[in-house]
């Protein structure tokens, strides 16, 4: 190469590097179909997966995996989660939307610090259960407030909202999607979540569950991540460390890890559409 063209040569590679770094986030976004690679999770994010993180004792705003949620997408509070399950959310939502179909993201990743308020704002009878209970006042005995609290609420340490791969859509109540929008917006995921590679964990009890929350239809997880998290959570997590929080030690007689953790639809612990 002569001495002419070297400079010409490095000038043209600035410009190709310049327009590649100024894409659009939208248009990486779109670049990514699912499924994604066999390992799941990237070999970089591997080491992050430990049972602190499991157990959502992390800060999500400081966590590199991790992002918050644009407000176009949530309501208005601040969200974060896993960058690799937004970047399907997007997919997913986009493709909603051309059917007149809008998803919002009500709940994301929650933390350790997080659960434990929701968890023990319920134990204390601060905040009353989804049937007017007082969980305080009208459950005496642990054992059975722990239970009635977990028809819908994870002790802190074990919910997949630790994780950044789980969200909630749109309303907190399942007869809201059994009928006008809710219907229609129900209707599009069991159709097609899938195909972005989210699932429905919480599925109404029966044969194929017979154990875990009460069904959410609101609660969907990103199966190319979360079923490692799950695996990972099945060989590292016992009973006896879930800890730190009022009622805490009913987690063991309950065992959580087997009918809580692991109690989701046989249709969420496989990637395979």
């Amino acid at each position: 190469m002569n001495k002419v063209s070297i400079p010409l040569f490095c000038s043209m590679m600035v410009i190709l590097c310049s327009c590649n770094a100024q894409k659009p986030s939208s248009e990486i976004a779109t670049s990514i179909s699912y499924p994604m690679s066999d390992s799941h999770i990237e070999k970089s994010d591997q080491a992050l997966i430990t049972v602190d993180y499991l157990m959502g004792k992390f800060d999500p705003a400081q966590h590199q995996e991790f992002m918050l949620i644009p407000p176009k997408y949530r309501d208005e509070e601040l969200r974060y989660i896993r960058k690799d399950v937004f970047q399907s959310f997007v997919l997913m939502y986009e493709a909603a939307a051309k059917e007149g179909i809008f998803l919002k993201i009500r709940s994301a990743t929650r933390n350790f610090e997080n659960q434990k308020r929701i968890w023990e704002n319920k134990w204390t009878g601060k905040t009353i259960l989804e049937d007017n209970i007082n969980a305080a006042a009208d459950i005496k005995d642990d054992l059975k407030r722990a239970k009635k609290i977990l028809e819908y609420s994870s002790m802190p340490g074990t919910s997949r909202h630790h994780w950044g791969t789980d969200m909630d859509f749109n309303a907190f109540d399942n007869t809201w999607f059994e009928s006008g929008e809710g219907l229609l917006l129900y209707t599009w995921l069991i159709n097609h979540a899938s195909e972005y590679g989210f699932c429905q964990p919480y599925t109404k009890m029966g044969s194929d569950r017979k154990t875990g929350y009460f069904e959410e239809k609101w609660h969907w997880t990103y199966l190319p991540v979360s079923t490692k998290l799950t695996e990972q959570a099945k060989l590292n997590l016992k009973n006896e460390m879930i800890s730190g929080f009022l009622g805490a030690e009913t987690a063991a007689k309950i065992d959580v890890v087997q009918n809580y953790i692991l109690g989701i639809s046989p249709a969420c612990t496989s990637t395979k559409n």
